[in-house]
């Protein structure tokens, strides 16, 4: 399906939950994070029926992403649902790979392809701090673990400040091409001041072809991660909320003054 500036939309990214198990300091707020209320947070019956309308108007590329998608109960049975759906083309999954190790082969058994891999350095004492007491040998373990579950590519989202050439980032790099991984390097978004840039190895932030359109964790479909722009499955109905956003997705981001990341997905 094409939008209004002739983009082929074809990618859905789905919130499926707003909680996470790291905080992240460019991601999640330390204290008072305004979790949605456990009720407003779609069932997984509600996210297989806008999976299924979406492909029927031409959305074959799927990506799990949250807050941490591996906190949500049952997400192996998620992951089956939607890759049961014929037109499924690729089923992917963004994680901090902190749980990985426990879910990989289980997740790749239900029809997962790959996984996107959040590292933003490989300094376990940065790392503990960056994300206010993680683990990092935890994530190594779940990279271990997808290798061998083969969810490939395995790609390494890595945000940055200013350049893939930050001490950081050329150690994520160095590790990565040792590993046989793929880095992706993120500039490092702001949605209230409207701040992003395009991904170094990936189509991210890249207005011009973006192909996506996104499902909050509440139910809410948007066509542009920095606008405030959302439609209500719960309300509008799903295929209205998806003819609806693909009509009005903006030619390029803006700010965002109603979502933050750990509810919106990045």
């Amino acid at each position: 399906m094409l939008d209004r500036y002739n983009r082929e939309i074809n990618y859905l990214r789905i919130s499926v939950t707003d909680r996470c198990n790291l905080r992240c300091h460019y991601c999640m707020p330390e204290n008072d994070p305004c979790l949605l209320r456990h009720e407003d947070i779609m069932r997984f019956e509600e996210i297989r029926e806008v999976v299924g309308v979406a492909v029927s108007m031409g959305v074959d590329k799927i990506r799990l992403t949250g807050g941490e998608p591996l906190v949500r109960k049952d997400i192996v049975d998620l992951v089956s649902m939607i890759a049961s759906i014929s037109g499924v083309k690729d089923l992917a999954m963004t994680t901090n790979g902190v749980l990985l190790s426990n879910y990989a082969a289980s997740l790749a058994k239900a029809g997962l392809h790959r996984v996107n891999i959040s590292l933003d350095t490989i300094d376990p004492v940065k790392f503990r701090s960056l994300t206010r007491g993680g683990d990092i040998q935890k994530v190594f373990k779940g990279i271990n673990a997808a290798r061998h579950a083969r969810l490939e590519p395995i790609k390494i989202n890595c945000v940055i400040t200013e350049s893939p050439d930050e001490a950081d980032a050329m150690q994520v790099g160095s590790f990565c091409r040792a590993e046989g991984l793929q880095v992706r390097y993120i500039p490092k978004m702001d949605l209230q001041l409207g701040h992003f840039g395009v991904v170094d190895g990936g189509s991210g932030g890249d207005c011009g072809s973006c192909n996506r359109l996104r499902l909050t964790s509440d139910g809410k479909i948007k066509p542009c991660l920095f606008s405030d722009i959302a439609y209500d499955i719960r309300i509008t109905g799903i295929r209205k909320s998806l003819e609806m956003a693909l009509g009005n997705k903006p030619e390029k981001g803006t700010i965002n003054l109603s979502n933050c990341f750990h509810n919106i997905g990045g």
